[in-house]
């Protein structure tokens, strides 16, 4: 018997609509020139998790980037909860994207273009990864880091060489100062277990700030600063971290392999406490 797929939604044009009559303007600068923003948020039982902070990051976004945003935040809280309850896809992935707009000489900014997306996306795993992932570090500084922008050039023009290391994930450095994945912030513990992360020259996670705020409720010891690629990998533990990741522990960063500590992990406290932020 075939599943019937229902039909989704999403907001654009200033309404909501059929996702498949949604569209950008070929004269967009986001199609034009890949000028535009976005933030992404995981539903989980129909509930958008700490949408609060997604908002205050994509309108951080939008005034670095000269975007401005039509509606207001409680506007754009009422309309991801209309399309929540319209699809009625319990877990999932909301996209808000800000298009640079339709601009006649393809360089100007002018009115931006809102989209709201949803798609269905898998719950993730309700205990940490026990396999890891493998990184490869690469030499390489994103623009306007702290900008949640719709460039990942380098990121996917990387891919075939990602592979061709084994490896499932990259890591930038730029002057042996490491600073983030693609899509993911990056974390170590110490052997003298001091969490440390990256303090600069990347885009703050909203998991990432979660980390942070678990850190200081359980008083865990936390340093946000520069991380050289040498001092990463002698590290007891590192993992990366997103929105739809949670957290996932390395097992190899280019030729250092770090033992995954299981259960006793710094990182699977850590997940834990985050789980409990989720309900």
């Amino acid at each position: 018997m075939h599943q019937v797929l229902k039909p989704i939604y999403c907001f654009a044009q200033n309404e909501i609509c059929l996702l498949e009559n949604a569209g950008v303007p070929v004269g967009d600068l986001l199609v034009q020139r890949g000028y535009g923003i976005f933030d992404y948020l995981r539903v989980a039982n129909n509930k958008p998790l700490f949408i609060e902070s997604h908002l205050d990051r994509l309108f951080n976004s939008a005034e670095i980037m000269r975007l401005s945003i039509a509606l207001s935040k409680e506007a754009l809280k009422k309309i991801v909860a209309d399309l929540i309850e319209k699809n009625n896809i319990p877990f999932s992935g909301i996209r808000l994207i800000i298009a640079g707009g339709d601009a006649p000489d393809g360089y100007t900014i002018t009115k931006p273009h809102l989209i709201i997306i949803q798609q269905p996306l898998d719950a993730p795993p309700t205990q940490i990864s026990t396999k890891g992932i493998a990184l490869a570090s690469h030499f390489y500084q994103r623009q306007l880091a702290e900008v949640k922008t719709t460039d990942y050039l380098m990121a996917i023009h990387l891919q075939l060489w990602m592979k061709s290391q084994g490896a499932d994930d990259i890591l930038y450095y730029t002057n042996d100062s490491i600073s983030e994945c693609p899509r993911s912030n990056i974390f170590m513990v110490t052997q003298d277990n001091i969490i440390v992360t990256p303090a600069r020259n990347m885009l703050k996670g909203i998991t990432r700030k979660n980390i942070i705020a678990v850190a200081e409720a359980h008083h865990l010891k936390l340093e946000q600063r520069d991380i050289s690629l040498s001092e990463m990998k002698k590290a007891k533990e590192v993992f990366i971290t997103s929105s739809t990741k949670r957290i996932i522990p390395v097992h190899r960063l280019d030729d250092q392999n770090f033992s995954l500590e299981g259960a006793n992990s710094m990182s699977a406290q850590i997940f834990n406490h985050l789980l409990a932020l989720e309900n």
